[in-house]
């Protein structure tokens, strides 16, 4: 994936996630440590002063479904 990510793109950033942290149950992940996270991808490109409490949620509940369709699936 070479597109530069945003906060708007919770979809993008949470297959990422899931690819970066392939054992990590999504909902055990305190917010400061997914903004870490997050903020730390090499394809994200935004501000990270500019994330919020919803925007964050996004982007667990996105990783969440891709954790689900991996050990579900």
């Amino acid at each position: 994936m070479t597109k530069e990510l945003t906060w708007n793109d919770a979809d993008d950033i949470g297959v990422l996630l899931s690819q970066a942290h392939p054992e990590t149950d999504p909902l055990s992940v305190r917010f400061t440590d997914l903004h870490r996270w997050v903020t730390e991808l090499p394809e994200f490109k935004d501000d990270p002063k500019k994330s919020s409490d919803s925007t964050l949620e996004a982007i667990q509940t996105a990783w969440h479904a891709e954790f689900l369709d991996r050990t579900q699936g």
